[in-house]
């Protein structure tokens, strides 16, 4: 049922890379030694260029070969400050201690950084909550992160039992089991409906327009968490379409005369919204209403936590879109894990703004805007990551545990265009022009899209 073989990476140039920065000494301003394992494709051979083509001229300078690693980290016990090597200053007035050492490349930014790029990070932990008997909700859109233009963002916890209302969206609705189980309902535009549950590391998906319910069952003792994603950066949890909000706002005779009964009957109908609230645990999904129409004829759910990842050298990924999941229209997404040091290569995503979401793990990533303008932004679990489309970036485990997040994207279909892939289809002659590279480290770059670079014992140079 699921294929998420190499040729179907290859074929749909969705491929996810992965590498580890060279080893380098410890940057001067940087009172700790970090020792990460290079990145190479192939041989740890460079062999000198014997291409007859013009070499790279000098016409301006060559870039610095300075380290730029993160100056602290949230383990660090002294105060940081607004130094890296000669630029700078020390901070003499007051400061937020706790922030500073979660985000050092913004009190303390790479020397590659340049120019502007807004703010492409959001911490769940500041957006506003709202606390419900049985759970809560908060979320994030282009209100708290502006740069955030097409997608947007909702952390919804359900205590063991609780019920999200019946509801729809004008948007569609992606979401990522966090943890607990969840029963989702749902009735389609033909009448055929679909109940389904599902865990950790699953998928659920319901198109624009279409009523569904969710419920934490009591599988986990505590209920339920999950991430939802929606394909609208101007999403707001509290524009949705509630029932219970519809029948408080129709007159009781309109609603009488709708279902063919007596006033009466809606005597015990909420006069407002309940959005979520406590109930029992759900029936079986085996005990659902029959439609005389049948049920669904495609899934609204996916049981991604079953699908194996694709190993690599410095961690493992897995992709889903619309030809796995042949409902979710508008959202496509990876789950990546990496290893201490390793990074997601250099890449970027042809059309389509990538929506990031950091389950475990430190991380950081810097957003090449074009123009000079670059920016590098560090992460923390709970923190969304924003990234418009065909804006080059890298993702780095900057931490000593597992980085694991999501890339999630508005399309039907995954893709990205990788550097190192790019510069090995085009003829080596160019390469050496513009960046220097000899012939031999040329030659080691991948010709064929998919996942090949990971951690090895390189350190040579051309």
């Amino acid at each position: 049922m699921i294929k998420f073989a190499t040729c179907y990476l290859a074929l749909l140039l969705s491929s996810v890379a992965f590498a580890a920065p060279a080893v380098s000494p410890a940057d001067s301003a940087h009172s700790k030694t970090k020792t990460i394992k290079s990145a190479s494709h192939s041989s740890t051979k460079i062999a000198t260029s014997t291409s007859s083509a013009a070499s790279s001229t000098a016409t301006v300078p060559y870039i610095s070969l300075n380290p730029n690693y993160p100056l602290w980290d949230t383990s660090d016990t002294t105060v940081p400050e607004a130094q890296r090597g000669s630029l700078g200053a020390s901070v003499i007035g007051p400061t937020d201690a706790s922030t500073v050492l979660q985000n050092p490349d913004l009190l303390a930014p790479p020397t590659t950084d340049g120019g502007s790029v807004p703010n492409a990070k959001w911490p769940f932990s500041l957006s506003h909550n709202r606390l419900q008997t049985g759970g809560w909700a908060r979320q994030q859109n282009a209100d708290v992160m502006p740069f955030a233009a097409n997608m947007a963002g909702v952390d919804m916890r359900l205590e063991a039992g609780a019920i999200r209302e019946l509801h729809w969206h004008k948007t569609a609705e992606w979401a990522y089991m966090l943890k607990g189980w969840t029963q989702i309902t749902t009735v389609n535009q033909d009448g055929q409906n679909y109940v389904s549950t599902i865990g950790p590391g699953d998928i659920w998906y319901f198109p624009p327009g279409i009523p569904h319910s969710l419920q934490a069952t009591n599988e986990d003792p505590d209920g339920s968490e999950f991430l939802l994603v929606f394909d609208s950066g101007n999403f707001s949890e509290d524009d949705t379409f509630l029932l219970t909000d519809w029948m408080a706002h129709t007159p009781a005779e309109v609603l009488a005369k709708n279902f063919q009964t007596d006033i009466s009957t809606f005597s015990k109908v909420p006069a407002k919204e309940l959005y979520i609230f406590p109930g029992s645990n759900p029936l079986p999904d085996s005990a659902a209403p029959v439609s005389p129409a049948g049920t669904a004829p495609s899934p609204f759910t996916y049981n991604f936590s079953s699908v194996a990842p694709t190993k690599v050298n410095g961690g493992t990924y897995k992709i889903i879109d619309s030809t796995t999941f042949p409902i979710s229209k508008s959202i496509a997404a990876s789950e990546i894990t990496l290893e201490p040091g390793a990074i997601r290569e250099l890449h970027w995503h042809p059309t389509q703004d990538e929506w990031n979401y950091f389950i475990n793990g430190t991380g950081r990533v810097t957003v090449f805007a074009s123009s000079g303008n670059a920016r590098t932004f560090d992460y923390q679990a709970g923190d969304v990551g924003y990234i418009p489309a065909t804006m080059g970036h890298y993702v780095e485990n900057t931490g000593n545990t597992t980085l694991h997040f999501l890339e999630v994207f508005n399309t039907a279909q995954y893709q990205d265009i990788s550097l190192s892939n790019w510069l090995a289809l085009v003829p080596p002659s160019l390469v050496e022009a513009h960046l220097g590279f000899s012939e031999g480290f040329i030659d080691t770059l991948p010709k064929k899209k998919e996942v090949l670079v990971g951690p090895s014992d390189a350190t040579s140079s051309a």
